[in-house]
C-alpha cells in the first residue's frame, strides 16, 4: 500500500533512478548470469502487511477505514474517527516498521511456490522497507521458509529492477503490489514479466490490474502457474 493518494507523474523521473544506497546491495549479489531471476516485492507479496499494520494501529488508539488503497486520509482515530493528519504518518510508519518487520506473517503459499521456482530461477526479495530494517526484514522471511537475498529500496523499482537484468542477461520476473513500481519497471526494462499481486483480498477489491501488468492475482498458485508457463516458453 502506498501511504499517499497522489498518482506518480514520470514527468522528468529517471527509470532507472538509483538510490545512493541500492547499487551497493546489487553489486554484493552473487547471481548468475544466463539464470532466470524473479525479483519479487515483500508487502502484501510475500507478507501480510495490511494485517500486521491493522495489529500496530490497534495499540495506537488507531484504525484503518479501507475506503481507498491508500494510507494518508484512511489512517482514523478511535475516539474521533478523524483521519490523522498526513504530517504524522512518516513518525507512525516508521514506528510500524521499528515493532512489526519482524511480527509479519508470510503470505499463505508463498514459501511452497517460490522453493519450486526456486529450481529454474534465481530470487531476490526487492523490498521499500527502511534500510536500517533490512536484515530484520531477511531474518524474518528466512524463519518463514524464504531465504533469499533482500534490497531494500526507496521510490520507484524500475531503476534496480534494469540494473538486476543487466546483469543476469536472462528472463526477469517482477512481482508487486503498486501499479506506479510496475510501470516503472516497464519502462525501465519492458522485456520484463510483470505480475500485480494483491495478497489481502479486502486490498484486491479496491483495484483492478495495473495497467503494465501482464498477470494480476492474489493467489500464489496462479502467480507459479504464470512464471512456469512463460519460463517454459522461454527455454528454461
Amino acid at each position: 500500500m502506498k501511504s499517499s493518494t497522489q498518482p506518480i507523474n514520470f514527468g522528468n523521473h529517471d527509470p532507472l533512478a538509483l538510490h545512493v544506497d541500492v547499487l551497493p546491495q546489487i553489486e554484493a549479489l552473487s547471481l548468475v548470469r544466463g539464470r532466470p531471476l524473479i525479483i519479487s516485492d515483500c508487502d502484501e507479496v510475500l507478507m501480510q502487511f495490511l494485517v500486521g499494520l491493522e495489529t500496530y494501529l490497534e495499540t495506537q488508539g488507531l484504525w484503518l477505514d479501507l475506503k481507498s488503497y491508500a494510507l494518508t486520509g484512511n489512517i482514523k482515530r478511535r475516539d474521533t474517527d478523524v483521519a490523522i493528519d498526513p504530517s504524522e504518518m512518516p513518525d507512525l510508519m516508521k514506528g510500524f516498521f521499528e515493532t512489526s518487520t519482524n511480527l509479519l506473517l508470510a503470505v499463505p503459499g508463498a514459501a511452497d511456490a517460490l522453493k519450486a521456482l526456486s529450481a529454474r530461477a534465481q530470487i531476490v526479495v526487492l523490498t521499500n522497507v527502511p534500510f536500517s530494517q533490512r536484515e530484520t526484514r531477511a531474518r524474518s522471511l528466512a524463519a518463514q521458509g524464504m531465504d533469499y537475498p533482500v534490497i531494500a529500496n526507496t521510490g520507484l523499482k524500475g531503476g534496480a529492477v534494469r540494473k538486476l537484468a543487466d546483469i543476469v542477461e536472462a528472463p526477469v520476473f517482477f512481482l508487486d503490489d503498486i501499479p506506479h513500481n510496475i510501470s516503472s519497471v516497464a519502462k525501465a526494462h519492458s522485456a520484463c514479466h510483470r505480475l500485480h499481486f494483491i495478497a489481502d483480498p479486502r486490498l484486491a477489491k479496491l483495484m483492478g490490474p495495473a495497467a503494465d501488468s501482464h498477470f494480476h492475482t492474489t493467489d500464489w498458485r496462479l502467480a507459479q502457474t504464470f512464471i512456469e508457463e512463460r519460463l517454459t516458453e522461454d527455454g528454461f
